[in-house]
């Protein structure tokens, strides 16, 4: 049985049930004060009310043809007045308001008009042919009341269809849009098994909703044996309290990126993870928790310390026969009866060997950087930071003469102090002023200025050559990186000055910066705080 025959049968019944209740009233009442005039049509009006509502209770409702609803109420219309003629001072007229809104919810507009219609037939027919029947106010406002009372219920019953109808349509898009969220969901959570990251999502109060299976793998507190896991810093070395381990930390509400953990004891299966912890914007002003992201990185943390411990053995093997090859050069030159061809050529085996030795020494400055930036620590104290930069140009000036290189050193304020490590700061203004000469065509010009502010002191390197592209600018600072047209020239270069001063500075607490564009030169500023605290 579908939802509008069963709304049809419940109509039905109630309507027909709360006629014979109100009919067995009028019935008892009227035979109580004496107002019935004719037994026999009383009991016939009666008897059919009664057994139209046991056939309403009896009828299958789900089968029988539509037409048949529209006998309910003309039977009952009949049925009222053979009570209202048998019964004609007991005010049984007012009875056919039951069948009046039973017509206007179910047979509507049409119905309604039909039904007014029956009944004023009914009741002239009975002026006219019972002497009993009298002409009064209520003849005219009878009619009119149940002709109210239907169009009020066809009103109400069309706008319950309308209102049913539209939470029918809400339903049926609520259960497709939970459907669709149901299979979404079946696929995120498919894919997110399938990655090798752990990815799980926290809500404000730090509990875990969403976990995929490499997270549990990943961030899993206990060994094999059920063990707790020890948890170490990135110098995999320093242990960290459960508190301060990335997890907690990112139930605790903390954002970071990067946070590189090692996970076990020294030896085979511990595991370094790269885990990051980001807040997820908020709803309606409310905290929407957060994302945890972690990597295992293991193979490539291996990877880079075995490279970085041979990197520094080899960079220190080498350190001490270039020591020695430099020395006995020193000592070739200064020999005055050496002829003027073997002193060219001891000239460029020293300038060869010198060129050897700078790269040696970034190479071991750089395997003491840690992934988070310089790892050496710094001597700070007041320096003359105007003097420094003076210092550091006098030396390269016999380069810059070489290469033709005019160096301004106009820009340069007086007196500049900040508490520095004077002589990592000399190592970043040598390296940027011998980039600016190095790769400056002949005939340029090479800028240098110093100024100061209220917190910082700002060092500016800036010379007019070919400038930097900008796909390769992004990478400028990284360790090794060379451009194509350094690459495709005959100008020498390791790729680490720019990484090491980057370091460099960021251990002071400042920051490296450059603005260029091709053809137009390069411009590299140093930022650093005044007072040695980070700024």
């Amino acid at each position: 049985m579908n939802s509008e025959r069963l709304g049809l049968r419940r109509s039905v019944l109630s309507n027909q049930l709360l006629l014979s209740a109100a009919t067995l009233i009028v019935v008892v009442v009227s035979i109580a004060l004496g107002q019935v005039v004719s037994g026999t049509f009383f009991v016939a009006g009666a008897a059919v009310i009664f057994i139209v509502a046991i056939v309403s209770v009896l009828a299958p409702w789900q089968r029988i043809p539509w037409w048949t609803v529209g006998l309910v109420p003309i039977v009952d219309v009949l049925a009222v007045a053979m009570l209202r003629v048998s019964a004609p001072l007991a005010g049984v007229g007012l009875l056919w308001a039951f069948p009046a809104i039973w017509v206007g919810m179910i047979l509507g507009l049409r119905g309604v008009i039909a039904f007014t219609a029956v009944i004023c037939a009914v009741m002239v027919q009975q002026l006219a042919t019972d002497p009993l029947q009298r002409f009064s106010a209520s003849t005219l406002i009878l009619p009119f009341t149940l002709a109210a009372l239907a169009s009020m219920a066809h009103l109400t019953s069309r706008r319950t269809r309308a209102q049913r109808a539209l939470l029918e349509k809400q339903s049926t898009e609520l259960r497709r849009a939970v459907d669709r969220s149901r299979r979404q969901e079946d696929l995120v959570t498919e894919v997110l098994d399938a990655v090798d990251f752990g990815v799980t999502s926290v809500t404000p109060t730090g509990e875990l909703v969403v976990t995929n299976t490499a997270h549990a793998r990943l961030l899993d507190p206990v060994d094999a044996l059920g063990r707790d896991l020890a948890v170490f810093a990135a110098d995999g070395a320093t242990p960290i309290a459960p508190r301060d381990a990335p997890l907690a930390r990112a139930r605790a509400g903390e954002a970071f990126e990067g946070e590189l953990v090692w996970y076990g004891q020294p030896g085979e299966g511990r595991r370094a993870l790269s885990v990051t912890a980001r807040r997820l914007p908020a709803r309606a002003g409310e905290d929407a928790g957060g994302i945890i992201v972690s990597r295992d990185v293991t193979v490539e943390e291996q990877a880079r310390r075995i490279r970085e411990d041979f990197v520094a053995s080899v960079s220190h093997e080498l350190r001490t026969p270039l020591t020695s090859i430099l020395g006995y050069l020193d000592l070739a030159l200064d020999d005055d009866t050496i002829t003027e061809a073997t002193r060219e050529r001891l000239e460029v085996a020293e300038r060869n060997a010198a060129r050897l030795s700078e790269l040696v020494a970034d190479i071991l400055a750089l395997s003491t950087a840690s992934g988070e930036g310089f790892g050496v620590d710094l001597e700070r104290a007041p320096a003359d930071v105007s003097a420094l930069v003076r210092t550091a140009i006098h030396s390269i000036m016999p380069r810059a003469v070489e290469q033709q290189i005019h160096l301004d050193g106009t820009g340069i304020d007086d007196g500049v102090i900040a508490v520095v490590d004077a002589h990592r700061v000399r190592q970043v203004i040598d390296n940027l002023l011998s980039n600016a000469v190095k790769y400056n065509p002949r005939g340029g010009v090479v800028a240098v200025t110093v100024t100061a502010d209220a917190r910082s002191v700002t060092v500016v390197v800036a010379d007019d050559g070919p400038g930097i592209s900008v796909s390769e600018q992004a990478r400028l600072f990284e360790r090794f990186f060379r451009g194509d047209a350094v690459r495709k020239s005959s100008t020498h270069g390791s790729g680490l000055g720019l990484a090491i001063s980057r370091d460099i500075v960021r251990a002071h607490g400042g920051e490296i910066t450059v603005r260029t564009a091709p053809g137009d030169g390069a411009a590299f500023a140093v930022r650093l705080p005044q007072s040695g605290e980070e700024g």
